[in-house]
């Protein structure tokens, strides 16, 4: 198969790129790439051949002899290749800087600091317990979702802007997983919850779920 997705079933990047494949229809070889068992399986030196930074997803389109990192990357690229499935960028200059923005708020601001890298950092080199990384990661999300929600007030539908889905909500679904993971009061996020119980009614965002793959445990 010409595309493949190296990832791990967790990691909210490698979620978002699930979701975008599916949502185009893009069949693909999927890759677990285990970030905890045998001292981290993006350290060995096959993989980062691949992506020399060690860290997942990294995305091979063999047809076109590209190999990507970055979700945000991957998704515009998948975008602009593949007319079938969902739209995910917006046409319209207005309506797309929006959406990145949005998904921007997500990926860059939110979940980097609460990236596997950066917890472990805690608890190795500045002594945080279990509890104290738990509480570091449920803050950082709370602060971020305080934000979006007030942002979705003035834009949101069904989904983040309006009745289409976009690059947005691939990334606001795995953040919201990643925010149970870490016990945050969902309850104080309605608008947040209604679009992703919405997206999660799709077969695509179902079929992406971490339980769905292969390398769950």
């Amino acid at each position: 198969m010409s595309i493949k997705l190296y990832g791990y079933w967790r990691s909210t990047a490698s979620y978002r790129v699930r979701i975008a494949l599916n949502l185009k229809g893009v069949e693909y070889e999927y890759v677990p790439i285990h970030l905890v068992n045998n001292g981290g399986e993006q350290h060995s030196s096959e993989y980062s051949r691949l992506n020399p930074a060690h860290l997942v997803p990294t995305f091979v389109d063999e047809d076109e002899d590209i190999i990507l990192n970055q979700s945000l990357s991957i998704i515009e690229y998948l975008d602009e290749r593949y007319e079938s499935g969902y739209q995910l960028i917006p046409e319209h200059r207005t309506e797309r800087a929006r959406v990145r923005a949005l998904a921007q708020d997500i990926a860059c601001d939110i979940q980097p600091i609460g990236n596997l890298r950066v917890l472990n950092a805690l608890k190795g080199s500045f002594e945080a317990t279990q509890e104290d990384v738990a509480r570091w990661a449920a803050h950082w999300i709370t602060q971020g979702f305080d934000g979006i929600e007030k942002r979705l007030q003035t834009q949101a539908g069904k989904y983040c802007f309006d009745f289409d889905v976009t690059l947005a909500d691939i990334c606001l679904v795995p953040q919201v997983y990643n925010a149970q993971r870490f016990n945050v009061d969902m309850n104080r996020y309605p608008l947040i919850s209604k679009i992703v119980k919405n997206c999660n009614e799709l077969r695509e965002f179902e079929l992406a779920k971490p339980e769905s793959q292969i390398d769950a445990i």
